[in-house]
């Protein structure tokens, strides 16, 4: 199917084009035709195409097979502008990113990496301003603090974010730690990211992710994060499977995960 779906964006390039997994792991069975068509078929026959992939990517206890849409090997398919990858938090960075694929006079494949547990979250909403007055935004700085009150920016991407946000207020840490929502990978928003970086000038800097340390944005990160800034990791520890097949333990792991965060580091 998504085979089809790429040649009908191609036959209908003003058209919004989206295949939509029920869950991330779907993408798995399709890896040839994301591999030899979409991320590298500009690169090869100057072919454009605007398809959009909706990924459910998020950790939400449902076992290893829905928890993952990999987003690592998108993210080393990613070279020469190729193409976007988005881990989204709202609703309208969802919609300014599915709108601009349109309005762009040119076409690139968008890779979608979307939570289904956001689709319920009640802090995952956005006012009708956001829809009528902004756009995508590639960073999202925390307006909750004042960066001279900083000591830890935590940077995250995806649905992370609201575990995060919930913890700090458990802690009422809000004004030592800030967290900061990556929401395109790539292209990497560089110029945002060190515009919101020089604000904190008294803050270590830690990403935070839900897969493990061998999977998920970290080494992406590690190539692409300003160097002169020390970059710390909390992550679920290297494995072989994308995430454990027991709710029980999946829940025990995204509490560490979350309380590590915040805790002290060496």
């Amino acid at each position: 199917m998504l085979g089809f779906e790429f040649g009908y964006a191609q036959a209908n390039p003003s058209s919004l084009v989206i295949w939509e997994a029920q869950f991330g792991d779907f993408a798995n069975g399709a890896q040839v035709i994301i591999d030899q068509f979409i991320a590298s078929a500009e690169m090869k026959w100057k072919r454009a195409s605007g398809l959009v992939l909706l990924l459910p990517h998020g950790y939400e206890g449902q076992g290893p097979e829905h928890s993952s849409a990999r987003l690592e090997r998108f993210l080393a398919l990613c070279a020469n502008q190729n193409m976007s990858i988005i881990n989204p938090t709202t609703p309208s960075q969802i919609f300014h990113a599915l709108r601009r694929q349109i309005k762009w006079n040119f076409r690139k494949p968008l890779v979608v990496m979307s939570p289904k547990s956001l689709l319920r979250h009640p802090e995952a909403v956005s006012p009708i301003h956001e829809f009528t007055e902004e756009t995508f935004k590639p960073v999202i700085d925390d307006a909750t603090t004042a960066p001279e009150k900083v000591n830890r920016v935590l940077l995250c991407s995806g649905k992370i974010f609201y575990d995060l946000a919930q913890y700090r207020r458990k802690l009422s840490e809000e004004e030592t730690v800030a967290i900061v929502r990556i929401e395109e990978l790539y292209p990497f928003p560089k110029r945002a990211l060190d515009k919101i970086i020089q604000r904190y000038t008294n803050a270590e800097f830690m990403f935070v992710q839900e897969e493990p340390e061998n999977m998920g944005a970290w080494s992406f990160m590690l190539r692409t994060f300003p160097q002169e800034n020390r970059l710390l990791l909390v992550a679920r520890e290297a494995d072989s499977s994308p995430a454990v097949g027991f709710p029980q333990v999946h829940f025990s792991q995204q509490e560490k995960l979350v309380q590590r965060a915040f805790e002290d580091t060496a």
